[in-house]
């Protein structure tokens, strides 16, 4: 059986999660436990490998002066938005015991989110071509078919997985309108928004960690 150390890094600079990321990438490669991580950012802008400029709304400066950091990091993907309320999962996973197999995991990954909402009486999917997992209607049956509610992006080094989730509990949503977010014209939701009322962070950390442990330990 595999085993996933849990962690809980609290509210982080995201250039600082990023440091100790690579220090248990080191550490699993090493052979140390995998590891399942959970944290909050301060409102940071990330870029990924797939960036496209046309990808913000607004300039750079107007975005900064708005008390938002951007960062370029070494995963998938284009542009999302990281900050309070959010749940991040970070997940140090080593790939060499599961096939060596990057889109499989990626299933699994998304599958957790699925089974996750789930247990908020939230019907979510993957969708076709997209890494993440979206939302096709609100409770009040308005359509908003391909609302973003999780948001996934990884690096791999030697097989070992690093960065992970945006789970979008209790997040401001205004602020996704300075981006495209993942470079997608799409809405985001959370499941605030979704049950009318904020969520328990421990209680989504408790439903994810509980799900993620039915598919990979």
């Amino acid at each position: 059986m595999d085993h996933f150390t849990v962690e809980d890094w609290g509210l982080i600079d995201h250039r600082a999660a990023v440091e100790r990321q690579r220090a248990l990438v080191r550490e699993v490669i090493a052979g140390a436990p995998q590891r399942l991580v959970f944290c909050e950012h301060p409102p940071v802008l990330t870029l990924g490998r797939m960036f496209k400029p046309d990808s913000f709304l607004y300039t750079r400066q107007d975005i900064l002066s708005q008390g938002v950091s951007i960062v370029p990091v070494d995963r998938g993907g284009d542009v999302t938005l990281h900050a309070p309320g959010q749940l991040i999962v970070y997940v140090v996973a080593d790939l060499n015991r599961y096939g060596r197999d990057l889109k499989a995991y990626l299933e699994h990954i998304e599958q957790v989110a699925v089974d996750l909402l789930k247990d908020f009486d939230i019907l979510a999917m993957s969708m076709p071509g997209q890494r993440g997992v979206f939302v096709p209607t609100l409770r009040s049956g308005s359509s908003i078919n391909g609302n973003k509610i999780v948001s996934i992006g990884v690096g791999v080094r030697r097989w070992v997985t690093y960065h992970g989730l945006g789970i979008n509990v209790n997040t401001d949503l205004s602020l996704f309108d300075l981006i495209k977010p993942c470079g997608l014209d799409v809405r985001m939701t959370s499941i605030a928004q979704w049950k009318g009322a904020p969520v328990s962070m421990g209680d989504v950390k408790e439903k994810f960690t509980r799900h993620f442990n039915r598919r990979f330990n």
